[in-house]
């Protein structure tokens, strides 16, 4: 099973990159960003808590988000593998990732982090909130507020995909299919 952590910054190029990897690998998608807006709209009780942390900027807390994507994998079981975009944030997360699939019999293959620089982070961002209707992509605050919770909070997650050798850093700037394999090349000399 290949399961990967698709990592990087708000604005990287995650769902962009995970759909051609979905494609070529047949892959499971699995957003939390995507599993959020769906309880979102669903107005579910755990998508109403998540969205008062959204609306800030800031992470939506481990018990609530493992709990979403637990019934998600829990969905998909003859999968050839997940992509996990936008997880885990933490290493609490990380941690339960591991646990729930090893509960699986299966682990984390390896965590592929799409580095980006900030000032194009923001320009993509604000690109974004212009076409795909987000508007927590439109105000430069959140925005930053994004980027500082991620460079604090989210990538120290790369040391704990480090100590397991499993951690491959992807230049994330350039065009989408020069980016896309990288990815591909990374993915096949694993």
């Amino acid at each position: 099973m290949l399961n990967i952590v698709l990592f990087g910054p708000p604005g990287a190029g995650k769902g962009t990159q995970s759909e051609r990897l979905i494609e070529k690998y047949g892959l499971v998608h699995l957003s939390t960003g995507d599993i959020f807006r769906a309880n979102i709209k669903g107005e579910t009780e755990l998508g109403l808590l998540a969205k008062s942390f959204m609306d800030k900027g800031a992470l939506v807390p481990d018990e609530v988000t493992i709990n979403m994507l637990k019934s998600e994998v829990l969905k998909h079981e003859n999968a050839k593998g997940f992509i996990f975009d936008g997880f885990p944030r933490t290493n609490a997360q990380a941690t339960a990732l591991d646990e729930l699939l090893s509960s699986l019999n299966t682990s984390i293959t390896m965590m592929l982090a799409l580095d980006v620089e900030e000032d194009e982070l923001r320009e993509r961002l604000k690109k974004r909130a212009e076409f795909s209707g987000r508007p927590d992509d439109a105000d430069p605050a959140i925005i930053q507020n994004r980027i500082n919770v991620y460079k604090n909070e989210t990538a120290p997650v790369k040391a704990f995909y480090e100590a397991q050798n499993k951690f491959i850093s992807i230049q994330g700037i350039g065009e989408i299919d020069e980016i896309s394999t990288r990815l591909y090349q990374a993915i096949d000399n694993r």
